[in-house]
């Protein structure tokens, strides 16, 4: 192996946003130690409006924390994809941009909806929030860390939460939402959720 390919990927190795963690949730700590899920927490849109997550009760959504200016950027328009291949099932991709990771989302909230619709992204969009352990850090996150046991190393890492609001897995920045670890999860969840045909 060449010195440049040895040292392209020690590089890869050592960078936070090479995220490939695929972390599912163990069903059975959770019941005991999760009475509701995160659909009964507040939050607002990226507007500052009152919003909370209540709304998406009963859909199966996708959390991801996004950044404008980030490498996985791109990444928003797989997600509207997904948004789209499932949206009429019951299924929502839901973001929060964050600024804790690289200092990538700097921007206010006209400029975060200004980057998405350069992606033709317009599914729904969060106020800014931290996400990391310490002061600050949003309600939201605190809950998917204690339930799933990660948090995102870099921007555009996935929680799959089922209709009830609680979290299944974790899907990190590197895994593209259209990658079928992730598509196979949610046609599993929503085929789960349709009522039985009746004859």
């Amino acid at each position: 192996m060449s010195k440049r390919l040895l040292l392209c990927v020690a590089t890869m190795l050592s960078v936070p946003g090479c995220d490939s963690r695929v972390v599912q949730v163990d069903p059975a700590s959770r019941a005991i130690s999760e009475p509701q899920g995160v659909y009964a927490l507040g939050c607002n849109d990226v507007d500052g409006n009152a919003a909370g997550l209540q709304q998406f009760e009963g859909e199966v959504t996708l959390l991801v924390n996004v950044a404008s200016h980030c490498g996985y950027t791109g990444q928003y328009a797989t997600l509207q994809t997904l948004h789209n291949r499932y949206a009429d099932r019951g299924f929502s991709v839901i973001a929060f941009p964050c600024n804790d990771f690289g200092g990538q989302e700097p921007g206010s909230a006209k400029d975060i909806k200004a980057c998405a619709s350069t992606y033709g992204a317009v599914f729904p969009m969060m106020e800014k929030l931290v996400i990391k352990d310490g002061q600050g850090q949003s309600p939201i996150y605190a809950m998917l860390r204690e339930q799933v046991g990660v948090l995102p190393r870099w921007n555009f890492g996935k929680y799959l939460v089922d209709a009830n609001g609680h979290p299944l897995a974790f899907f990190g920045s590197n895994i593209d939402p259209l990658d079928p670890t992730l598509t196979d999860r949610i046609d599993a969840l929503l085929a789960a959720a349709q009522p039985a045909p009746t004859d």
